[in-house]
């Protein structure tokens, strides 16, 4: 059971109500990432694009190394968590086939308008170890149209949970994390990996984009793929960019970052995949218009 056997524990910091996180996304389609030579290729793009708004770009000394992990989501039956903006997500990292350290769960609150995400307090009642609580703004393509750009704003506790604890029934989830109290859904319903698919994503760590100002976003190229088939489904392509206050980032980077995204998904139009998130695929919803964020 989740709420069972939890210590007191130190919440690294409060829930935030300002930005603190920037994070830019662009969903890439599936076919092009059938070896490991797609992050190569993309990212010769994004240096291309870069050259245009002369943006400083620094490669990681091993950009292409693959980084490997496991992506569960967890939900009711009838996705009643994702219907009502949160998501339940475990991550295991590997490395040489082996899992490394205790798995990542992650509880988020995600949602387009900026006070209902910042009025959700996603902090959980009494988990062992450290919760760390972020507060991102998420950028995105607009749904229909490439070179354009939207927002939906991310409320995350992130803490290691053993896979063991997530037997649960929603009953469970919300004594741990009393924000899921929101939900309207039957507390005895389970709470499962959805659609019993498990995701196999392989990432790389490219390097950093500096858009000046101190501006740097931490770049990362990931393909997704269903472990049960080894069938590739998407790849990203994300920049994030960490800053203290909104106050100290100067109009001027930030222009640049945003106009660098922009012609980006123009640059690589080939390649990008709109109306969709990577959440959404594993849940079967597919490139629609009715994706809930």
């Amino acid at each position: 059971m989740l709420a069972s056997g939890m210590d007191t524990h130190e919440v690294l910091n409060t829930p935030q109500d300002s930005i603190h996180y920037l994070e830019y996304k662009i969903i890439l389609q599936a076919e092009h990432f059938q070896t490991a030579q797609a992050f190569v290729d993309f990212w010769k793009i994004v240096r291309h694009t870069a050259k245009k708004f002369d943006v400083k770009v620094k490669e990681a000394e091993n950009a292409f190394q693959s980084n490997v992990r496991e992506v569960l989501f967890f939900d009711t039956s009838d996705f009643a968590l994702y219907k009502n903006h949160f998501i339940v997500r475990l991550r295991t990292h590997y490395k040489d086939g082996w899992p490394q350290g205790i798995p990542e769960l992650t509880v988020k609150f995600r949602h387009p308008d900026f006070e209902d995400a910042a009025g959700v307090d996603v902090r959980p009642a009494t988990p062992g170890g450290s919760a760390k609580i972020k507060f991102k703004e998420e950028i995105l393509p607009l749904k229909e149209s490439l070179g354009g750009m939207r927002s939906i704003f991310s409320h995350n506790c992130v803490l290691a949970m053993p896979r063991e604890r997530l037997n649960m029934a929603v009953r469970d989830l919300t004594s741990a994390f009393p924000a899921i109290q929101r939900v309207e859904a039957n507390t005895d319903a389970s709470v499962e990996i959805v659609n019993d698919r498990a995701v196999d994503e392989v990432q790389v760590d490219v390097g950093e984009l500096h858009f000046g100002g101190g501006l740097t976003g931490k770049t990362t190229i990931a393909v997704w793929r269903m472990r049960k088939y080894e069938q590739a489904f998407c790849g990203e392509f994300a920049f994030q960019c960490r800053f203290d206050s909104e106050d100290k980032l100067h109009k001027e980077n930030l222009k640049r970052a945003q106009d660098f995204y922009k012609t980006l998904q123009l640059d690589a139009f080939e390649w990008v995949s709109l109306g969709t998130t990577k959440t959404a695929l594993v849940y079967g919803l597919g490139n629609t218009s009715s994706v809930r964020e």
